[in-house]
């Protein structure tokens, strides 16, 4: 039996207004949880990014023995077992959707001589997970089974990790990130090389949960990362900021609907993440950076935002790795503008929840918009846009959610066959997007299939 798709559909709006925080920020709610699982005792988070990826990774850390809990005031605290003393999971961890946290996870898995056992939906069971586990049999983890080194996946830690020196053969936070957190329980130095700056809320969070890590950065761009084994966590009080890719959606709204004003306030503005922003700005966004200020290590600001007469411009394949997920919804915004937009070094979206890649193009058309997708390029022509059709979102959340904001610009309004997957990364976004004006409404694709 088919399950029902929980179709919406975005109306065209008049003018969005308003001040509001997006959730916190995906990425740093994932490692938070991940280091105080480490640390010997007890750290606390607040603004955790209540979504089901991130409980995914909640209940990976329980699996592994932390305690963790919530307070009355959504604060949430993590009693860690210490580094090197997770426990083997009794059950098999469901990583759901997450992609992001089940890589991460796989280095956290090579902590000691035991099993663990991955599996996830439909979607994350197709995607490749071979890039990170190939440093990672390098440094002793063994795959006891797997589907083509995709989940469902049941690996053995090593007795004695292996530190080694890698050199990431493309841009991914991902791998990185997995290589250092299996290199946390090794003893010596771990390396890792990347040519292309990655989001850095790893190397950030190791050096304040107390680890022993160095950055190099080379005249040509190349960073060597230096992590010394076996450090000893200390627990933490960590304040989430906001999700800059969450933020993507109501910033591009705010753009292509006459007459907003909108202001998000919190946002992360850490430089492997603004490549949107940058973009947008380049545009000819009315976009003003406010009240810059530092949270935990990492820069935050709020981000007001006005309705802008946007032109086409080039992306260069440099940018790519700073703002990956946010290309479907720069496509959106490259729908309205003056011009052709054209996009480099895309590659990578076609191994997302979906391929990207080829989702929005199709999403593109489906509502009269001229673009040309090739092999790892986009070419957006902007303008006028018509609306009117239904865009499938193959259970991806960013899919779902760029394709709303580009309903509520149009002439005739756009629909999405399923937005259940919303709730992976923002699963207040159609209450959000409300408060600002917007009208979302529930649109039933499988009568209009039948």
């Amino acid at each position: 039996m088919t399950a029902h798709k929980a179709g919406l559909m975005a109306h065209p709006a008049r003018k969005l207004s308003g001040t509001l925080r997006v959730p916190g920020d995906k990425s740093i709610s994932h490692r938070s949880l991940m280091f105080s699982a480490m640390a010997v005792g007890e750290s606390r988070v607040e603004g955790l990014l209540e979504s089901e990826d991130v409980l995914a990774t909640a209940n990976a850390m329980r699996a592994f023995g932390a305690t963790i809990d919530k307070d009355g005031d959504n604060i949430w605290h993590i009693h860690g077992v210490g580094l090197g003393s997770f426990l083997e999971p009794e059950e098999i961890i469901d990583y759901g959707n997450a992609g992001t946290g089940v890589r991460l996870a796989l280095g956290l898995a090579a902590h000691g001589d035991f099993v663990t056992r991955f599996t996830g939906d439909a979607s994350l069971c197709s995607r490749p997970m071979g890039r990170v586990l190939d440093p990672l049999r390098l440094m002793g983890l063994e795959v006891l089974e797997s589907n083509d080194d995709r989940l469902p996946l049941a690996v053995r830690g090593p007795a004695r990790p292996a530190p080694m020196r890698y050199e990431t053969p493309v841009p991914s936070a991902q791998v990185k990130s997995a290589v250092l957190l299996a290199g946390l329980n090794a003893p010596g130095e771990t390396t890792v090389v990347e040519k292309v700056f990655t989001r850095d809320h790893t190397e950030k969070m190791l050096v304040g949960f107390g680890a022993d890590l160095t950055v190099d950065t080379a005249s040509d761009g190349t960073r060597t990362i230096v992590l010394k084994g076996q450090p000893e966590f200390k627990p933490q009080s960590i304040i989430v900021p906001g999700d800059p890719s969450s933020a993507g959606f109501p910033m591009v709204a705010a753009l292509i609907v006459p007459d907003s004003d909108v202001t998000i306030q919190g946002a992360l503005m850490n430089e492997s993440r603004t490549g949107l922003i940058k973009t947008l700005l380049e545009m000819g966004a009315d976009i003003t950076i406010q009240n810059e200020r530092e949270s935990g290590g990492e820069a935050i600001a709020d981000l007001h935002v006005k309705s802008s007469e946007l032109k086409g411009v080039t992306v260069p394949e440099a940018r790519a790795a700073s703002m990956i997920d946010e290309y479907p919804v720069l496509a959106v915004a490259a729908a309205f503008a003056a011009g052709d937009t054209h996009m480099e070094g895309l590659a990578e979206l076609r191994v997302k929840e979906c391929d990207r890649l080829s989702a929005t193009a199709f999403g593109l058309k489906a509502n009269g918009v001229t673009c040309v997708e090739g092999k790892d390029t986009l070419t957006v022509t902007g303008g006028v846009v018509p609306g009117g059709g239904t865009v499938p979102t193959h259970m991806d959340h960013r899919i779902a959610m760029a394709f709303l904001v580009m309903g509520l610009g149009s002439q005739k309004g756009v629909a999405v066959d399923d937005a259940g997957h919303i709730a992976t990364s923002f699963p207040t976004f159609t209450t959000f997007m409300a408060e600002l004006g917007a009208e979302i409404t529930p649109f039933d694709a499988d009568a209009m299939a039948s």
